[in-house]
Parts: C-alpha cells; structure tokens; sequence
C-alpha cells in the first residue's frame, strides 16, 4: 500500500485538490486531505480508503464518533475531524436551499395552498437569522380571535425550531384585505409576547386567492403604541 511519501508529489491529494479542484479527488483522497496526516502503523492512504469504505457503506445520519473512531488508527480525534467537516457541509448546502424571506412577495408563493381554504388559518412562518425560512406551521384553524391565537402554541413551535424571528400569517376566505379589531388585537398581543421571548415577529400578512396581500409591517402597524 502506497504511503504519501510513495507518491508522486502531483499524485498526492493535497496537491492534485490544488492543481485539478476538489472534483477530482476520489472519496479516499478527500478524506485523506481532512486528516492531514496517518498515525504510527496506519499509514494515511490505509486508514484514508477504510473510512471512505465506511462512508460509502452507511448513511450519513447513521456515522458518529465510536462508529468511525473504531476504524484502526483514526481514533476519536480524526473521527472529530470527518464529522465536523461533514456537518459543516451540511449546514452550508441546507442554507443555501431555504428560500429568503425579505418582503411578502417572497413569501405569498410558499402560501398558496391556504389561500383557497374555506376556513381561516393560521400559519407560523418560522426564520433563522439570516430570515431564510426554516418552517410553516399551521397553528390554527378556524374564525381568528383574541383568545384562540394563544401565543404559547405559537412561540413553542418558534422555540422548537430556534428561530430569530417569526412571521405570522392568515387568509381571509371572504376575499377582503382591511385587517379586522381582532387582527389587530392578536398582532399586538404577539408582539408583545415576541419582545419577551427575544423572538420578534417582523410581520403580519393576511393574504386572499390570487395575489392580493395586506402586511401590517408595510403599512406600519407593528409598534406597540
């Protein structure tokens, strides 16, 4: 088995990753350059085409630190080092799919589905901190008021997804946009549970079929006085 002093210096997976880009290093090289280097008995090629074997073999939700550590000459420091750069991964390619909600437009598409219902309903648009989406969750259903919209089912869901911030939202069946006393009611009343629990809720929408939309954040109805 070749070690990486064997190699050809341009055949070595550290520089080939700098001449030809990571595309074209096997599974085995790409895990060779995270590792850096082998161990005593365990030259790095070796252990390298073991782990990546492991990878090709198990899914990746199944991997963890006695898993890979197992492998002989990884050890729990290496293992360290494959999950982290396969989490980090993950982070940045689920980022990159979540749409970015910056105005109602951005939302109004991912809301269709409610907007022909017969009944009203609630949703709970939860957002990371870049306020790219995370979730929606329909939290009620049925004639909006005071006391059915409870902020503790609303700021549960907001905790359970860790979001920074929160968009609520509701269709209005008959088709008008003019927000009613009891909208507006239940908007302050979030708001103010919002500000307690560092989670602020940036917007209010009330959408109908089409594309019509009311947001108490365009027109200026979120303050608190």
């Amino acid at each position: 088995m070749k070690q990486i002093k064997d190699l050809y210096e341009k055949d070595k997976p550290r520089e080939k990753l700098i001449l030809k880009g990571a595309p074209a290093l096997s599974n085995r090289e790409l895990v060779a350059v995270i590792f850096g280097n082998g161990g005593k008995n365990h030259p790095l090629m070796t252990i390298s085409k073991e782990v990546a074997d492991l990878l090709e073999e198990k899914e990746l939700s199944a991997l963890d630190i006695k898993l890979l550590s197992a492998v002989p000459g990884v050890g729990s420091s290496k293992a360290c080092q494959i999950l982290a750069a396969f989490e980090l991964a993950k982070r940045f390619y689920t980022e990159s799919e979540k749409p970015l909600i910056r105005t109602p437009e951005d939302l109004l598409p991912l809301l269709k589905i409610y907007a022909d219902k017969k009944q009203e309903y609630f949703l709970t648009i939860t957002l990371d901190g870049s306020k790219r989406l995370i979730d929606i969750h329909v939290t009620f259903i049925g004639t909006l008021n005071y006391t059915s919209v409870h902020p503790r089912e609303v700021f549960a869901l907001a905790c359970t997804d860790r979001a920074a911030s929160i968009i609520v939202a509701h269709n209005h069946p008959a088709g008008t946009l003019i927000p009613s006393d009891e909208d507006r009611l239940v908007t302050r009343h979030l708001r103010e549970a919002g500000m307690l629990m560092g989670i602020g809720v940036i917007d209010h929408i009330i959408f109908t079929k089409g594309n019509g939309y009311y947001s108490f954040a365009a027109n200026g109805e979120l303050c608190l006085n």
